[in-house]
């Protein structure tokens, strides 16, 4: 059994990162090749020096929703909703805050009425089922009252809140972005695309799964929650085209890597969308995955276990010790990791 303080280790706070660098792909970029060890500092936006056309770029194109709500009780006090996932038109998966009083059977409203919400069940994960009122389109509205959901750790405002979206950002329905896209650029895109180097993108809608604590003491017995994705069929036959020619599958975020080693098997990717909660730590063998672009990860997250299972945790913690030293910036908005 592998303990969860095994992915334990202590960050000065000055590298958290409170907003995005000024371009995104100056960020910097640190190589680690896990068939030696061996790490290099680079700028992301040097990213296809590492690449070759025989590769394949996987990016998650979810569109992160005003997924925050603000608003009170019928019977009185505040409350905050935290959209998950869709279950019907007017049903969602939510996190709710304060969780204490927060039953079912508990109705809410929204800007002064614009949207009421009523508690229809609670799940084992501690998440509400919310059953929504409302006239009129369900997305304007919450394009008017909803927020964007910052990560608690991010203190400072963000002035522009594009900058929490991929540029490529496309199909809505994520509570959190997929932050290693982050730092892409139509630019680097196109220079990507001029290298003969593939391009093509899935969906995964990050949600609870991605930004929920572990809590228990050891990793097996934590629990990951589902997440909806889609892979495309020709999304499917170009991942599938490149693993029979011997190129690379570079998945760009753990999202990415999730969905792929979901829809993945000997028969290669199959397409469709489905829901996963696939938990990625160290003993899982990747079938579909090559190469994985990332950022630094949370002390004992899924995520950092899912970067140690893909090179070794050793290498992972020596890098992460060598980010630190050099002063790179950790989290949503910091700097990315290319895993070779």
């Amino acid at each position: 059994m592998l303990k969860v303080s095994e992915f334990d280790y202590q960050l000065p706070v000055e590298l958290i990162a409170q907003k995005p660098s000024p371009t995104r792909d100056d960020s910097k970029l640190l190589v680690l090749d896990r068939a030696t060890g061996h790490v290099e500092h680079r700028i992301f936006r040097e990213l296809s020096y590492f690449l070759t056309p025989a590769d394949l770029i996987v990016l998650n194109d979810t569109q992160v929703i005003p997924a925050r709500l603000k608003g009170k009780k019928t019977t009185g006090g505040k409350i905050e909703v935290l959209l998950l996932s869709r279950i019907t038109d007017n049903v969602w998966e939510a996190l709710v805050n304060p969780a204490r009083g927060a039953g079912v059977g508990v109705e809410m409203e929204f800007g002064g009425g614009k949207l009421a919400g009523k508690i229809v069940d609670r799940k084992e994960s501690g998440t509400r089922i919310v059953d929504f009122k409302f006239k009129g389109n369900f997305w304007n509205i919450l394009a008017q009252l909803g927020e964007t959901p910052l990560p608690p750790y991010i203190k400072e405002n963000l002035d522009d809140k594009d900058r929490y979206q991929t540029i490529y950002a496309k199909k809505a329905g994520a509570s959190a972005a997929p932050t290693a896209g982050l730092h892409f650029t139509d630019d680097l895109i196109k220079n990507i695309k001029e290298k003969g180097i593939g391009v093509s993108f899935i969906t995964l809608h990050t949600g609870l799964a991605t930004f929920r604590p572990v809590k228990e003491e050891f990793v097996e017995d934590h629990k990951m929650y589902k997440e909806h994705y889609e892979i495309s069929k020709e999304a499917a036959e170009e991942i599938n085209a490149v693993k029979e020619s011997g190129g690379r599958v570079v998945a760009v975020g753990t999202t990415t890597v999730r969905a792929l080693e979901s829809a993945g098997g000997y028969g290669g990717v199959k397409p469709g969308s489905s829901e996963t909660n696939l938990f990625i730590y160290p003993g899982y063998k990747f079938k579909v995955v090559d190469a994985v672009i990332t950022n630094f990860h949370f002390p004992k997250s899924t995520l950092l276990m899912l970067v140690s299972a893909f090179a070794n945790r050793e290498m992972i913690f020596k890098a992460y010790e060598e980010a630190m030293r050099s002063k790179y910036r950790f989290y949503s908005f910091g700097d990315a990791m290319l895993i070779l």
